[in-house]
């Protein structure tokens, strides 16, 4: 290798920022450029509407999959500023859309994070081949447009407008995803998933890109997981035992439903701020405890295992058990760079000892279907 080949000095590194950086490296900020890095452009344009919901400073947020292949995401709160940053409102909407992570929520519990990389509405607009923002504010409809994350002249007044709130319709880039196909089902499975954790969502999905079929979803779960649960088929007693309690240790709350049906399988979701953790966690560790200490407790003070009997393994108090466990934390601690994983230390007690407590009480209070469960355990294969 000669020494022109292998000179390497400052003048050699390239440094990327903001819009050029996102469209060379797309992969470092949505994931793929295939149908999982495409759904997740939706779910960061919805993610500032879905927190207003939260917030309560709006009730509702529509999605649409439109005709010509593009997506529209709009709400009923509170307006961005248009036309001028330092607001008391925060960031202007074009701040939001051209500065990286600008407006992005904090990670407390009552902020709303849908994705795991917590881009904000600049990725977005660099990646689409076109965006129109439209605002309704203080009687005045504006109008923005941008072309792959540049504007495309100033923001405009386009006439009166009545009520307050944001649209954002955008065409994710041709010359960076693979695909531009979205799956309507994908994006509703999600976007569900959502809905029960957070029961004061109320959120419509459309899809009109086939006149001859469209196809409207409503999800709103006032009860939440446990609407989820009662959903399930199959279920092997009718209660949904479900119940949510706030811990100052953990400093936030922690909601669990969980129901025993008739199949072998195990079902446990888990949830750190709305985020599904695949990879479990504390929270998870902490459910497993207090499930193993409740049904426990409850089966030797029932004499239905002896002193002698050895308690029962993991593989018996998972079968046919589905459930879903949510924590919502002011400051959750994850492990690795997909948050996939939570490391909170003081969540796993406060999960067991709410798990446990919760549980055996309905196992008392209602005996007939304590048998019933337990009977399924006692029966399943040990391992």
């Amino acid at each position: 290798m000669s020494e022109e080949s292998t000179t390497y000095d400052a003048g050699t590194i390239v440094v990327l920022e903001g819009r050029e950086a996102v469209r060379k490296r797309p992969g470092m900020y949505i994931g793929s450029v295939g149908e999982r890095g495409l759904h997740h452009l939706v779910l960061e344009a919805a993610e500032r509407s879905l927190s207003e919901i939260l917030g309560g400073t709006a009730s509702c947020v529509e999605i649409t999959l439109t005709a010509d292949g593009g997506v529209r995401v709009a709400d009923d709160g509170t307006a961005l500023t248009v036309g001028h940053a330092g607001s008391t409102d925060g960031p202007s909407l074009e701040t939001r859309l051209t500065v990286l992570s600008c407006g992005a929520p904090p990670a407390g519990r009552h902020s709303l994070h849908v994705g795991c990389f917590g881009i904000g509405l600049a990725v977005v607009n660099a990646l689409s081949s076109s965006l129109m923002a439209e605002v309704r504010r203080d009687g005045t409809r504006w109008v923005l447009e941008y072309e792959r994350g540049v504007p495309v002249g100033v923001p405009a007044r386009s006439g009166p407008a009545d009520g307050s709130g944001t649209a954002l319709t955008f065409r994710p880039d041709d010359e960076i995803f693979e695909t531009r196909v979205f799956s309507f089902d994908a994006l509703v499975e999600r976007f569900r998933e959502l809905a029960f954790l957070n029961r004061e969502l109320d959120i419509t999905l459309t899809d009109d890109r086939d006149p001859a079929a469209p196809r409207a979803v409503h999800l709103r779960f006032p009860g939440g997981p446990k609407d989820y649960l009662a959903e399930q088929s199959a279920p092997l007693h009718p209660d949904v035992i479900g119940f949510e309690r706030e811990y100052s240790e953990m400093e936030g709350t922690v909601e669990v439903a969980l129901r025993w049906c008739d199949s072998r399988e195990e079902r446990i979701a888990s949830y750190a701020n709305s985020l599904p953790t695949t990879d479990g966690g504390t929270h998870e560790l902490g459910f497993r405890d207090g499930l193993a200490a409740a049904l426990h407790g409850y089966a030797r003070e029932r004499r239905l295992l002896g002193p002698s009997d050895p308690d029962f393994t993991p593989a018996q108090l998972g079968a046919g058990l589905t459930a879903v466990v949510s924590v919502k934390l002011d400051s959750p601690e994850f492990e690795g760079a997909t948050r996939s994983r939570l490391g909170n230390r003081p969540v796993r007690a406060c999960v067991a000892e709410a798990v446990r407590e919760h549980l055996i009480a309905w196992l008392r209070a209602d005996p007939a279907q304590a048998t019933t469960v337990l009977a399924r355990i006692s029966t399943a294969p040990r391992h």
